[in-house]
């Protein structure tokens, strides 16, 4: 599941229709996060808009067949990512009511695509990200292990993936004494 490749570049290029198959706009299915376990919410009022952050305006950012860009990073914003946005022309400080877009300011939690925070990370200006609300289609553009150095909930996420770990040996114990006890029964 995780990536450990650490490669100074990312994807950024467009996605294709067949990539995008595992999410609906059902506000309610929101899918796993790069950790593989359920996704967080991400901002569900951002700033007391009523507007929700994510593809689906749902909260989560959860990706599908419609969401070309991909939002599935959940990030929060800094003036020097804005900055940056804007100078590559995608502004996310001015409000476009007409997308449920309130326009972002320092602090805001945003579902970001994943192609437009690899573009911020090649430049140097990659915001910090939440890995238990970020979508695991981010992994298909972003090393785990890079976005692990830009989380802000790294030490949860540790917890998260300790307990995961415990919870898999078990488990192979378990398979092990199986086949162990099968092996003894056809002897």
């Amino acid at each position: 599941m995780h990536r450990s490749s650490t490669d100074a570049s990312f994807k950024t290029t467009q996605l294709t229709a067949e990539q995008g198959d595992d999410d609906t706009s059902d506000a309610k299915y929101s899918g796993y996060n790069v950790l593989g376990t359920e996704l967080s919410c991400c901002c569900s009022n951002v700033r007391e808009t009523g507007i929700g952050t994510g593809f689906y305006r749902n909260g989560f950012c959860s990706t599908g067949d419609n969401d070309v860009g991909r939002h599935t990073v959940c990030v929060q914003v800094t003036e020097e990512f804005l900055s940056f946005s804007k100078s590559v022309g995608n502004d996310l400080s001015t409000p476009m009511p007409e997308y449920l877009f309130p326009g972002l300011k320092e602090g805001d939690r945003w579902c970001l695509c994943a192609q437009r925070w690899a573009q911020a990370y090649n430049a140097g200006k990659a915001p910090k990200l939440f890995l238990q609300s970020t979508h695991e289609k981010t992994l298909d553009f972003i090393p785990f292990d890079v976005m692990k150095i830009f989380a802000i909930d790294a030490e949860e996420s540790a917890s998260v993936i300790n307990k995961l770990d415990l919870q898999r040996s078990q488990l192979n114990e378990i398979l092990k004494k199986d086949v162990t006890d099968n092996d003894e029964a056809f002897q």
